[in-house]
């Protein structure tokens, strides 16, 4: 068990696609929240670039899915 936590962690470190990290948001998402969609994804990069390294196309479950969740809460009828 303790290394599936491991690999759990070490995956969610990672450097990860726009869609990657939509489709891992969506699966784990608790019940209640909005999902994540492409659209609304593009439009947390651009309110909060200096959570983006590079290019701005690098997503980082551990780094981004909370702060994402926060946002996506209040802006989902955006």
């Amino acid at each position: 068990m303790a290394r599936h936590k491991n690999l759990e962690y070490e995956q969610n470190q990672l450097e990860t696609s726009l869609a990657s990290f939509m489709d891992s948001y969506n699966k784990n998402l608790p019940g209640g929240f909005p999902s994540a969609t492409i659209k609304v994804l593009h439009k947390f990069r651009a309110a909060h670039p200096l959570l983006f390294s590079g290019n701005g196309d690098e997503w980082i479950i551990d780094k981004h899915r909370k702060r994402f969740m926060d946002w996506l809460s209040s802006h989902h009828d955006d």
